[in-house]
């Protein structure tokens, strides 16, 4: 299989090269030239398999340059009992009102980042190792993207990381996982500005050609295919939870600021997984939201993003949304690159002719969520089901319930757990105590290493040069 971009002008490559490279030299984002089809003997074959091997069944019809033993060793290698707490890895339950939630928390850093990031340290390692290369990940987060970024990459081989986060915007916990963590190849970056803000210098930085030649620059943000690869794994195993056979559909509801994780599952849907429809549910930050049902997408300021009580959405310019859009407009890389330079220059635009399309054809529909939504939400489910959600997990089942047809199953994503957002939770709930695993008690007492520098890209570039050894 190969790979192109969305923007045209950047030649075919494999994988393994694509898996390396994060953002394309021409700026778009890198696909397969076309998606892999799943019929229904297929699902039938793949419904009784368990995760791993369900993964290397899929991640198989993408990786096509990886010798199969050695992917089906590190799929096996990825996802264990010992690292997701689970046999299934992903078990879904239901709640009393018939809404169901996929978990995808139950790895190390407690965030569904996990699923695709375990996956990811261990596949840069093995191809880095065969081509005798070096990388360095250059990485932006708005919560939990970091985390499960470097517990994935710490003490790798001949990798390095630095992750920018917003300064003072993420939760204690949050701050707790990353900044906590000593290993040498780990450079945490507080950066005074917002999410966008973080992630306009990985774009900038991967922009500049000789800069990222020089120390290797790759990503582990979802612009990284891998990390959608991985993802569409889950989207298929929750098929299977959730149903009896493979005549049923489900509708798949999924917490979303980047638009990455929502993606897997539009891609999971492309190649026939018999999914009815993809409600994205935004919190304040509604950029997706409006343009689901307007066709407007008009990306915000950094200065106009809103700091929720769900920070991990706090996103107005969603890098992911690029690989649906050129899908949208006919696979057309001119018009996708007229669209981007209007987003770029901050009007943004107005696809509404198509939204019919995007509706129907695609399967989406959108809402949104509040603080006071979630406060509600968090409160009414741990009341009716004795059930803890996270903040983000109750934006998602707050639009399901609002959008929710007669006799449709909705599985809600699950973004993470309560325990991240303890301050929010006990706002719904009251004080009660919290389950933790043992590996995170105490980690908000930990000593700390990050450094906080202002909201410009050259300064990344000079810490970059100061830490990594060529």
């Amino acid at each position: 299989m190969q790979y192109i971009s969305t923007r045209g002008n950047t030649p075919k490559m494999p994988f393994s090269e694509v898996l390396l490279m994060g953002l394309a030299p021409d700026g778009g984002l890198m696909l397969p030239e076309s998606y892999p089809q799943i019929d229904k003997a297929t699902l039938d074959k793949w419904r009784g398999l368990n995760y791993p091997d369900l993964a290397f069944e899929v991640m198989s019809l993408f990786a096509t340059d990886i010798d199969k033993d050695d992917l089906k060793a590190l799929i096996d290698k990825t996802y264990t009992k010992a690292v997701f707490n689970s046999d299934d890895i992903t078990p879904v339950r239901s709640l009393k009102d018939g809404i169901k939630i996929l978990e995808l928390s139950n790895g190390p850093t407690l965030a569904f980042k996990d699923m695709a990031m375990q996956f990811l340290g261990n596949a840069f390692e093995y191809v880095l190792a065969k081509k005798g290369q070096r990388l360095t990940i250059i990485g932006a987060t708005s919560g939990d993207t970091g985390s499960a970024a470097e517990y994935a990459l710490r003490g790798k081989k001949n990798i390095e990381v630095f992750m920018m986060s917003p300064h003072g915007k993420m939760s204690e916990f949050q701050r707790a996982q990353m900044y906590s963590l000593m290993d040498d190849n780990i450079h945490n970056i507080a950066i005074e500005g917002m999410f966008d803000d973080c992630q306009d210098i990985v774009k900038a930085l991967q922009q500049d050609k000789a800069f990222k030649e020089k120390y290797s620059l790759g990503t582990v943000n979802s612009i990284n295919w891998g990390r959608i690869l991985a993802q569409i794994v889950y989207y298929i195993k929750g098929y299977f939870n959730a149903t009896d056979n493979n005549n049923q559909k489900v509708s798949f509801c999924v917490p979303s600021g980047n638009f990455g994780n929502v993606c897997a599952g539009h891609i999971a849907k492309e190649m026939g997984l018999p999914i009815e429809r993809l409600i994205v549910a935004t919190n304040e930050n509604d950029v997706l939201d409006e343009f689901f049902k307007t066709g407007k997408y008009i990306p915000r300021k950094a200065s106009q993003t809103y700091v929720t009580s769900s920070p991990s959405m706090d996103i107005s310019k969603a890098s992911n949304f690029e690989r649906f859009i050129y899908l949208l407009v006919g696979k057309d890389s001119q018009k996708l690159n007229e669209l981007w330079n209007d987003v770029n220059s901050g009007q943004g635009f107005d696809l509404s002719h198509l939204l019919n399309d995007a509706q129907n054809k695609y399967g989406f529909v959108s809402g949104k969520s509040t603080h006071a939504d979630r406060i509600a939400t968090i409160k009414a489910v741990y009341e009716s089901d004795n059930d803890l959600i996270d903040p983000h997990t109750a934006d998602g089942i707050k639009v399901a319930r609002e959008v929710r047809l007669p006799s449709e199953t909705i599985v809600v994503t699950e973004t993470a757990l309560p325990v991240k957002f303890s301050d929010t939770i006990v706002e719904a709930v009251g004080q009660i105590e919290i389950k933790r695993p043992e590996h995170t008690k105490d980690i908000e007492g930990l000593p700390q290493r990050v450094v906080v520098l202002d909201n410009k890209a050259e300064l990344v570039k000079e810490l970059i040069e100061q830490k990594v050894k060529l």
